[in-house]
């Protein structure tokens, strides 16, 4: 504890006398600083304990006195000593006044006092208090290794609630909570989401204070030494932190960060071999890749994954495609979570972003994920129906808001954005078959400027959608073009002539009838047809490519 004015009263070598403000007496002191200016504020910090013998003040002044007194209170002077036996042979009763009015404590010095004590008595305690914190927090930081070593991230997290007399929260790179200590804090700890994710925003390192909120003073730090936080860790206290909690936080700090840096080692040596695990897999040595997985990614291989392929595009060409596929009919996003907006930030870069949000999701569930960097690529082996398949729908799904306006616009977002393909589930045997339906998704997803394309969509959905394409519309426009000049002579209705008829599956009576004309003027009309276009309508290749160049340039 650092000197306090009852500590200095009780000091039995000091002799001091309580003359006014006695029930103020546990203030702290930062220093004893002597001066007899009439005005002595300017040279106050606030906390002192001002010694004086009133040389240039008039002491038996009540209103001398009372706006003396009312000066230094205002700049936070703690106390005052007087001197007695110097000026005044005792403390006059005007100063007393005023100091029992302002509830300043007043404590006389008796002649045999020398300020000189007083100045050593504060500064021998104020340097004792420093040793015990600094003593303190290198004890707290031998604990704080220990369970770092003994207990992991979890261990730490309850050493530094203890040393602090509060609670901690570890959240990782998405702003989710990993831990916290004790376990009540969970729910407090979840509520500063949103902080954690503003925090992040700010070039790292980074800190910020918040609360009071539940009586608690918060303090948030970012993780790691990269541009992007590795992790986020909160502190939650009734008081803002001592100097020995202060140690003890910085410490946490550090020993956080060399454990996320040295994750950060091990990730990449852990990529390394995911890599040669996917190049194994699409080579067709599934029992290879086993071998050289064993329990890193093992587990990830004997249950039906996911491959996914992701890359960057310009926002100009997708922001084109983007309005192509709305004019095709792209179907509405629907709008995410408050959670999964804020997991959208990519900080100018969406690759990493995606690797960690799907990361991020996997060790939360305990599942194993395998992503392997190829340049500006992305491929990633996640669990099928898992957490880190289930987080790349959410991360797609607020990129798409985003584009549609939900919000401005996603954070760095000027220079690239994200297209990610998606496989059907798929096992080891089947890799690069599955690997080959994610790069399709991933062309029709460049093409129709959506975030995530998925292989059964594809499979499942229409083909219509595809139609869109500028070359599949060259196409169409020249094979139909000469129906629509003979139709544009007022010579004949060609072109609505053949839709009717291949829309019912060349049914002459029905056809005709959804004309309006009879059926042998129809089937002088589909000869005509077959006369412009040199093509025979018996032929099923033809009637396909017509039915679609008609859809084709229907579309618009």
């Amino acid at each position: 504890m650092p000197p306090t004015l009852a500590s200095l009263v009780h000091h039995s070598a000091l002799k001091l006398t309580v003359r006014a403000g006695g029930d103020r007496l546990d203030v702290p002191v930062r220093w004893a600083h002597v001066s007899e200016l009439a005005d002595p504020v300017p040279y106050m910090e606030g906390g002192e304990l001002l010694l004086f013998t009133a040389l240039k003040l008039d002491a038996e002044d009540p209103e001398a006195m009372r706006r003396y007194v009312r000066r230094l209170t205002g700049a936070g002077v703690v106390g005052l000593g007087f001197a007695v036996g110097v000026n005044y042979e005792e403390i006059p009763k005007a100063l007393v006044d005023a100091a029992e009015e302002e509830g300043l404590p007043l404590l006389e010095v008796p002649r045999r006092t020398p300020f000189l004590a007083i100045s050593k008595a504060v500064s021998a305690a104020i340097a004792a208090d420093q040793y015990r914190a600094v003593t303190a927090g290198f004890a707290a930081q031998r604990e704080l290794t220990r369970q770092a070593q003994t207990g992991g991230p979890e261990g730490l997290l309850a050493a530094l609630a203890s040393q602090v007399d509060g609670w901690a929260a570890l959240y990782d790179a998405s702003g989710a909570v990993v831990a916290t200590a004790p376990e009540w804090a969970g729910r407090r700890a979840a509520r500063l989401t949103g902080d954690v994710q503003r925090l992040r925003e700010r070039p790292a390192p980074a800190s910020s204070v918040v609360g009071p909120e539940n009586e608690d003073r918060v303090e948030l730090h970012t993780i790691g030494t990269g541009r992007r936080p590795r992790a986020a860790l909160a502190v939650g206290t009734a008081a803002t932190l001592g100097t020995a909690e202060r140690y003890a936080l910085h410490s946490a700090i550090a020993l956080l960060t060399l454990t996320t840096e040295r994750s950060r080692s091990l990730q990449a040596a852990e990529q390394r071999i995911g890599a040669a695990v996917l190049r194994m897999l699409l080579a067709g040595e599934p029992d290879h890749a086993r071998a050289v997985a064993g329990d890193l990614y093992g587990g990830l291989l004997d249950a039906p994954f996911r491959m996914l392929v992701a890359e960057r595009v310009p926002v100009s060409a997708s922001a084109a495609l983007a309005r192509a596929e709305a004019r095709a009919g792209a179907p509405a996003v629907e709008r995410p979570s408050a959670a999964a907006l804020a997991a959208a930030d990519t900080n100018g870069d969406p690759l990493p972003a995606l690797a960690d949000v799907m990361e991020s999701a996997a060790a939360r569930a305990g599942e194993a994920v395998l992503v392997v960097p190829e340049g500006e690529r992305l491929v990633v082996l996640a669990a099928d129906g898992g957490a880190a398949a289930a987080a790349c729908g959410e991360y797609a799904a607020a990129l798409e808001s985003a584009r549609a306006g939900v919000r401005e616009k996603v954070p760095g977002g000027e220079d690239d954005e994200l297209v990610v393909g998606l496989s059907a589930p798929a096992g080891p045997i089947a890799a690069s078959a599955a690997y080959k339906q994610a790069e399709q998704a991933l062309s029709v997803a460049r093409r129709r400027g959506r975030v995530l394309v998925e292989h059964e969509q594809m499979a499942a959905g229409s083909v219509l959608p595809l139609l869109a394409d500028d070359a599949v519309r060259a196409f169409a426009d020249g094979m139909l073009r000469p129906l629509y000049e003979h139709d544009a002579t007022g010579r004949g209705d060609l072109v609505a002539s053949l839709r009717a008829w291949l829309s019912r599956h060349g049914q002459w009576d029905a056809a005709a009838a959804d004309l309006g004309v009879h059926r042998h003027t129809l089937r002088y009309r589909m000869r005509r047809v077959e006369e412009i276009l040199g093509r025979s309508l018996d032929d099923a290749d033809a009637r396909m490519e017509l039915w679609l160049a008609l859809k084709a340039t229907t579309s618009d």
